[in-house]
């Protein structure tokens, strides 16, 4: 075992952990941050995505050991009243159905829209590809990503 000190949602934590403990585990099993959800184990589905340093990252494959150092936001973190323009828009068009995908896709989202605020459906659906939804929402999802990048400043 080992501590490991992350930053997680701007927040300093400590775990103590195995380091090729997947970063998903600390987050839900050490942490008790549980919107960040399994979904298949091996980064196939992005029910995981997490950021890290801003990047849209699979947290099921991810040792902790690796992150150490990083800026880690999880769903809970990316706005402080689930007003963030992806989750207003999640909102506005209903997306989820039965919701377990939700936040991997909205992570996933929103880390397209920081780094292209106005995506092309095209773009948007290339962006989303790795995130499963078994309800198949994707056109709903992909109207509400369209919506986000208007409300995005």
């Amino acid at each position: 075992m080992a501590q490991f000190k992350l930053k997680i949602n701007g927040r300093d934590y400590k775990a103590d952990v195995e380091p090729d403990t997947p970063l998903l585990w600390v987050l839900r099993d050490n942490l008790g941050l549980v919107g960040t959800k399994y979904g298949c184990g091996i980064a196939q589905c992005g029910a995981c995505t997490v950021h890290v340093n801003g990047e849209a990252t699979r947290s099921c494959v991810l040792p902790v050991s690796s992150v150490a150092t990083a800026k880690i936001t999880t769903i809970e973190g990316l706005s402080a009243k689930g007003d963030h323009p992806v989750q207003q828009a999640w909102n506005e068009i209903d997306v989820p159905q039965c919701g377990y995908c939700q936040a991997g896709q909205i992570m996933t989202a929103a880390a397209l829209l920081r780094k292209n605020p106005k995506p092309s459906a095209e773009e948007i659906d290339t962006s989303m590809t790795g995130n499963i939804c078994r309800c198949g929402t994707y056109h709903r999802i992909r109207q509400a990503v369209q919506l986000a990048a208007t409300k995005t400043k």
